[in-house]
């Protein structure tokens, strides 16, 4: 298990790896990894449509994970279609679809290969990065009004008609890797299988995921460079540091109202970092880019009494920081 600093090193990652368990198993990880899928992506899917009206930037929501037959080599292939029920050995592919999206009410179903939207073919991305073409698809659909109605097309059968639903500007994809990291990128979220043993249930997976979601609502990643920080080892010292420290006080912040936007527990993100501190314990050497466990629970605790007084007094929630945030400088 890695520690929070080693977690903070990869906050910002662009993508995750591609699934190392597979040779390492006698048995295939690929259902586990399905399943976990399709939890994110019922959780990613509530937690942006839900918090729409909150959201500055927004774009279509379907309700999918992306899939891609090139993220496997030859030898893990085919117990990783398998998985999926995915039929075409080369193709981008859904790997999971939220009960009650759009793409689940338009009758797509988990291992669905992709080939155009609209007639337009999906990019075929860079061979030598095996995500170049999950990244093209998802750009593609999130370029669309939210208005319009995507005709998606497979490599046979009729094309389908989906008409997605307004939500937060941002994707959601899952790194199998077992240490215990988040990501957010501006249009990405990515959590590992690491990060989701901290959560006892659904509510508490959100809270990790609405951390993430937060970053990318807040525009962290835009304020971070505008700012000039340095993301080499230098952030984790001085300016740089007490810059990305101040971004993830405002994503703790915000992320329990997401939840209880999203009719999530909001205690359970007290819960979850909690669970998380605990295990993590107290490093040698804390990361400058974080706040200590202890701190940010108190400073989620905060807001969960907020939530829950407007809650008692019949007020509307009321997120903070989305409307006006704090200057980095």
């Amino acid at each position: 298990m890695r520690s929070l600093l080693l977690v903070a090193a990869t906050l910002f990652a662009a993508a995750p790896t591609v699934p190392a368990a597979a040779s390492a198993s006698a048995s295939s990880p690929y259902p586990e990894l399905a399943a976990l899928e399709g939890r994110i992506a019922a959780i990613g899917f509530r937690l942006t449509t839900a918090n729409a009206a909150w959201c500055p930037a927004l774009q279509p929501q379907f309700g999918w994970i992306w899939g891609d037959a090139r993220l496997y080599s030859a030898a893990q292939r085919p117990a990783a279609l398998a998985a999926y029920r995915a039929s075409d050995a080369d193709a981008p592919f859904l790997a999971a679809i939220a009960p009650g999206s759009p793409a689940d009410l338009a009758g797509l179903k988990v291992g669905t290969p992709v080939l155009a939207l609209n007639g337009v073919a999906v990019p075929s991305g860079d061979d030598k990065d095996p995500f170049a073409r999950i990244a093209g698809a998802e750009t593609l659909f999130a370029a669309l009004p939210a208005s319009v109605v995507a005709r998606i097309s497979g490599a046979s059968g009729p094309a389908v008609s989906v008409k997605p639903v307004p939500g937060c500007a941002t994707d959601f994809r899952v790194d199998a890797r077992d240490r215990p990291e988040g990501a957010a990128d501006g249009r990405l979220v990515v959590v590992s299988g690491g990060l989701v043993q901290f959560a006892t249930n659904d509510d508490e997976l959100a809270a990790a995921v609405a951390h993430e979601l937060a970053h990318n609502i807040l525009r962290h990643r835009v304020r971070l460079d505008a700012a000039g920080v340095d993301r080499g080892l230098g952030k984790q010292f001085g300016r740089s540091a007490r810059l990305f420290r101040q971004t993830e006080i405002e994503a703790d912040r915000l992320s329990p109202w997401l939840l209880a936007g999203a009719g999530y527990d909001p205690h359970a993100a007290i819960r979850f970092w909690t669970s998380f501190g605990k295990h993590e314990g107290q490093p040698l050497f804390q990361a400058g880019t974080h706040p200590r466990w202890r701190a940010r629970v108190t400073s989620i605790e905060a807001e969960v009494r907020a939530i829950d007084a407007a809650r008692a007094a019949g007020l509307a929630l009321e997120p903070p920081l989305i409307a006006s945030p704090p200057p980095l400088e």
